[in-house]
C-alpha cells in the first residue's frame, strides 16, 4: 500500500477450514472455526511508530477508545503466578491494581516481553486475545461494551480484527471488568 492509501477491509463469516488460508493467523482461524462474523483490516505498519495501538487507530481512522491492545500480565495469587491477557483501550493504560483485584490476586505486573511472545506465539504489537499458543485467562475492559464493534490485533502488526465485543468476550472466555485508566 502506498503512503496515504486507504487501509483495506474484508468482511468474513467464519467457517470450518482444513488448515489456515494464506495470510490467516491463529486468531482468524479461531474466529473462522467458531463461525463468527468479523472484519479484517490491514494497514502498512511503520516500524518507527512509538505505539502500535495508536498507529492502528490513526491508520484505520478509528477513535482510539475503540481500538484495544492486549497486554500479557504476570498475576500472582495464592496458588502461584500465571499469565493473563488484559485487553484495554489504546487510549489509556492498564490499571494493574484493578486487574489484580478483579482476579483476587496479590499482585500483577507486566510480563516479560520474551515470555509473552513465547507463550502466545505472537510478536509484540501483534498479540491477539484469540488463538494463543497456550491458553490463558483473559480480562476485557468493560468499556468495550460501549461500542457495537471494537478493534484488536488479528495476530500480527498491521492487521486488526473488528469484532463485536460480546463475541470477543465469549470466544476468549473473558471476564469483563473496569481495568483501564486514562
Amino acid at each position: 500500500m502506498k503512503p496515504g492509501a486507504a487501509p483495506r477491509a474484508h468482511q468474513h463469516k467464519g467457517h470450518q477450514q482444513k488448515g489456515q488460508p494464506k495470510g490467516s493467523t491463529p486468531a482468524t482461524a479461531a474466529l473462522d472455526a467458531a463461525g463468527v462474523v468479523y472484519n479484517l483490516h490491514s494497514y502498512r505498519h511503520d516500524a518507527a511508530a512509538p505505539s502500535y495501538g495508536i498507529e492502528a487507530a490513526k491508520a484505520l481512522g478509528v477513535p482510539e477508545p475503540r481500538v484495544f491492545k492486549t497486554l500479557m500480565v504476570a498475576v500472582t495469587a495464592e496458588l502461584g503466578t500465571e499469565l493473563v491477557a488484559a485487553v484495554v483501550p489504546v487510549s489509556g493504560n492498564l490499571d494493574l491494581k484493578a486487574l489484580a483485584t478483579t482476579l483476587h490476586a496479590k499482585r500483577a505486573e507486566l510480563a516479560d516481553p520474551w515470555l509473552a511472545q513465547r507463550r502466545t506465539g505472537y510478536v509484540l504489537g501483534g498479540i491477539s486475545p484469540l488463538g494463543s499458543k497456550l491458553p490463558h485467562p483473559t480480562v476485557l475492559d468493560e468499556s468495550a461494551l460501549e461500542f457495537s464493534t471494537i478493534f484488536c490485533s488479528a495476530g500480527r502488526r498491521g492487521l486488526e480484527l473488528e469484532i463485536a465485543p460480546t463475541e470477543l468476550a465469549r470466544l476468549s472466555s473473558a471476564v469483563l471488568a473496569r481495568i483501564a485508566k486514562n
